[in-house]
């Protein structure tokens, strides 16, 4: 039995399925409704013994001990699934994976993963750092994000390609498709806390980054002497699109690699993804600007973020790898509505 202890700090008060769900960590994968089954089952504590109602009010200071029962054994299995590979070596494996794939086994996603697919592709040779889920996975891309992304085969490998992201030396670039433009005169973007920008007219945002504090599935910006873990994203306009302009293709990198960095970033500075279900809200694509195209932008139906490319050091070898990733079909048939409504725009 692993165990879990959650102090409440100053200024939480209400029930206690919720304020533990907001402390817990991420990998516990503590929702609400979880909780309630496991105080219903007597295996929640408080300072006055165990606990027997999620609606129990707690208060700043109080410690509550959280006994987790061991996880039911989960056996991922080696699926043929066809992958597309940038690269492959005896130690890793380069992967431009497709928008709709998961990348590691989940809750709701069992099955039909990227990991899946790797473990019938390599046939056991995946490194087993990542564990019996995520065997030879060092980093990870939405299901909705399509692009690079690589593998370990080699424990040596995964740990050296660890380190790199850890260190954030390896080299990440999307292109995204986004409401709204970069534009270094704006008043409003300029006044938004954490952004600036840089020669060149690239948009930096910096903040830090963390689970929202109502809703477990997304990230929520925060800053300096708040909660979460630190994080920077830079964005380049390469195209704008509508009369006036209204929509963008954009070029981001990352100096952090926190979970939807970009979109949670994008989204703070009032540039949301086009197709971001999360972070897009209901935010309309002006049909005066866009014309057509508004039609389209409106019914894409992921977040148009794809990952272009990737760079690293061999872990091996040291040799300098980098590989690149054209655009979907989805976004370049979207690329091409939006061109059409700027007659300056390439083609």
């Amino acid at each position: 039995m692993a165990e879990l202890i959650l102090t409440i700090p100053d200024g939480v008060t209400g029930r206690l399925d919720k304020a533990l769900a907001d402390l817990a960590p991420e990998e516990a994968a503590l929702s609400r409704s979880r909780l309630a089954r496991l105080i219903a089952d007597g295996t929640v504590s408080g300072p006055a013994g165990q606990v027997d109602s999620a609606k129990h009010k707690v208060a700043p200071g109080e410690v509550y001990r959280v006994t987790l029962p061991e996880p039911a054994p989960v056996e991922t299995l080696p699926q043929d699934i066809p992958l597309n590979i940038a690269y492959e070596d005896d130690d890793l494996i380069v992967i431009d994976k497709p928008a709709g794939m998961v990348v590691h086994p989940a809750p709701g996603s069992p099955d039909g993963t990227l990991v899946n697919a790797l473990l019938h592709h390599c046939a056991g040779s995946l490194s087993g750092i990542g564990g019996e889920a995520r065997p030879g996975i060092v980093h990870r891309i939405d299901k909705d994000t399509s692009g690079l992304l690589v593998a370990a085969k080699s424990d040596r490998a995964h740990q050296g390609l660890a380190a790199q992201f850890e260190a954030h030396s390896a080299d990440r670039a999307y292109l995204a498709l986004a409401h709204g433009i970069i534009d270094a005169g704006d008043a409003r973007l300029r006044g938004t806390r954490g952004v600036s920008f840089e020669p060149g007219g690239v948009l930096k945002i910096a903040s830090r980054l963390d689970r929202h504090p109502s809703d477990r599935q997304r990230q929520a910006v925060y800053f300096e002497g708040e909660r979460g873990r630190h994080a920077i994203t830079r964005a380049r306009m390469l195209e704008s699109f509508g009369t006036p302009p209204a929509a963008m293709l954009v070029e981001c990198r990352l100096e952090t690699g926190r979970t939807h960095q970009i979109r949670v970033h994008m989204a703070h500075a009032g540039l949301g993804l086009i197709g971001d279900p999360v972070y897009g809200g209901s935010r309309k694509a002006s049909t005066r600007a866009l014309g057509a195209a508004a039609q389209h932008v409106q019914a894409f139906p992921r977040q148009a973020l794809h990952a272009a490319r990737l760079g690293f050091e061999h872990p091996i070898d040291g040799a300098h790898l980098e590989f690149t990733s054209p655009l979907p079909a989805d976004m370049q048939a979207l690329l091409q509505e939006l061109r059409g409504t700027s007659p300056s725009a390439p083609r």
